[in-house]
């Protein structure tokens, strides 16, 4: 079971609370999580990636065992604790602004 943690407004467009939990096959990879995620959740599709090219949006963020996975290949596998369930794969909406 892996560990879904999403930004408040995605929370409250999807009607969520706390944590997502979603059954992902191997390879568990941040495509994959968002392939669950947007499966089980509809009205997400297109907030975290674009719909045409599955690409991060600019002001998204994700985050595993505190390490930035945001630019890493979409096709990369995640990491082991957090493939068992025992950390969680964070998406968070990034901050700009001057």
């Amino acid at each position: 079971m892996i560990r879904v943690v999403l930004p408040a407004h995605l929370r409250t467009l999807a009607a969520l609370t706390g944590e997502v939990e979603l059954d992902v096959a191997p390879p568990v990879t941040p495509s994959s999580v968002l392939d669950a995620l947007e499966a089980a959740n509809p009205v997400l599709q297109g907030t975290i990636r674009d719909r045409a090219t599955g690409r991060r949006r600019p002001f998204v963020r994700f985050f595993a065992e505190g390490e930035d996975l945001s630019h890493e290949p979409m096709d990369a596998e995640l990491p082991d604790a957090v493939v068992a369930g025992a950390e969680p794969f964070c998406i968070v909406g990034a901050m700009a602004g001057g």
